[in-house]
């Protein structure tokens, strides 16, 4: 593809990485990431798109699998990690560079669309379809799906903040026994509690 393609894919890839990432996170005032990692993902989605019949090995897996068969795998595992926010991956910037990634190496080589269609078109459609739903229904990334059992991801600054809201709302009631019926009436653990507050 030569260099200028190449490094074309990779900067177009970071840059809508990092506005997906940033539209998906725009109510999220302490959000922040680093890294090109968008950028790979377009590199990857391109020569997917452009050399469907390319096969894929993993690290530590001696086995390839083909690169349609990898990336389709790589946007169900994107879309469910947006959806269920799960660890500390940027889910979001991997979508959008390899949407991107797509995108770009179809605007190079028009004449991919005829050729390999059908993987184009498997990639296309589940990550376009997300991201119709994504622009209709925002809330949609609010609801827990039924994978993560219910729990939310929090930041620490969050966890923190819940945890010294539930330990004020335990003094506060505690203080509030006292009032009513004295100190004699608590028992050991909120003695204890109150002690150590």
């Amino acid at each position: 593809m030569g260099s200028g393609q190449f490094l074309t894919i990779y900067f177009l890839s970071l840059l809508g990485g990092n506005l997906f990432a940033l539209f998906i996170h725009r109510n999220h005032g302490d959000y922040s990431a680093i890294g090109a990692s968008g950028a790979i993902c377009g590199l990857i989605f391109a020569s997917v798109a452009i050399f469907p019949g390319i096969s894929i090995g993993l690290i530590f897996i001696p086995a390839q699998i083909p690169g349609w068969l990898f990336a389709l795998s790589f946007v169900a595992i994107s879309i469910y990690g947006i959806k269920s926010n799960a660890g500390n991956i940027g889910h979001d910037a991997h979508l959008g560079g390899a949407l991107t990634g797509i995108l770009v190496a179809i605007a190079m080589n028009p004449e991919i669309i005829f050729y390999n269609y059908i993987p184009i078109l498997c990639l296309l459609a589940p990550t376009v379809t997300f991201l119709y739903f994504i622009l209709a229904m925002p809330e949609i990334l609010l609801i827990n799906s039924s994978f993560t059992s219910g729990k939310t991801h929090m930041t620490k600054d969050e966890e923190y903040n819940l945890r010294k809201f539930n330990k004020q709302k335990d003094i506060d009631r505690i203080l509030d026994k006292i009032n009513e019926k004295g100190i004699d009436s608590l028992t050991t653990k909120e003695k204890e509690l109150l002690d150590e507050f």
